[in-house]
């Protein structure tokens, strides 16, 4: 059954894609390309997780409206990939997941898409570590999106004392 909701998604996914009805979600939001394994930056979460976690570099962006939005691709040890567009908005502390990605390239819009508070987790906490560590200093968007990946690449916050 999960099976054929998950085909009959991407069926009707793929007809409002040709009819140019998947180009961007009600906040204008364009889908992002699929990641390519090389352009992946893998980041630290925390040592409660074996989880590993990636962001899309290709896919990082700060935009005007001071939401980072990113590709996250999450692998687990026993090999399952997800992989997710989301946006962290940093004056607010929380997030947004918009669409989930498919082995095959194709995206799934998240339907509602709202905006919801990041915790505190410890286990799988990516979100608190990416605006915590990585891409909201001190409540603030990094300045760009090299910006963004320079953090990604040294470790971001947790790297300073």
């Amino acid at each position: 059954m999960k099976r054929f909701v998950l085909t009959l998604l991407a069926l009707v996914s793929a007809a409002a894609a040709a009819a140019g009805g998947l180009e961007a979600d009600d906040s204008g939001i364009a889908l992002p390309a699929t990641p390519k394994a090389g352009g992946l930056i893998e980041f630290y979460v925390s040592a409660a997780t074996r989880n590993h976690f990636f962001i899309d570099g290709a896919s990082l962006s700060v935009d005007s409206d001071g939401v980072v939005r990113y590709v996250l691709v999450v692998k687990t040890p026993g090999g399952a990939t997800n992989t997710s567009f989301e946006g962290i908005r940093c004056s607010s502390g929380e997030y947004k997941l918009y669409a989930i990605g498919h082995d095959n390239g194709d995206w799934t819009r998240v339907q509602p898409s709202v905006w919801r508070p990041i915790g505190s987790q410890s286990v799988n906490g990516d979100h608190a570590a990416l605006s915590r560590d990585y891409f909201c200093p001190d409540g603030f968007p990094v300045a760009n999106a090299a910006a963004g990946r320079a953090e990604l690449r040294t470790g971001g916050s947790r790297a300073y004392p």
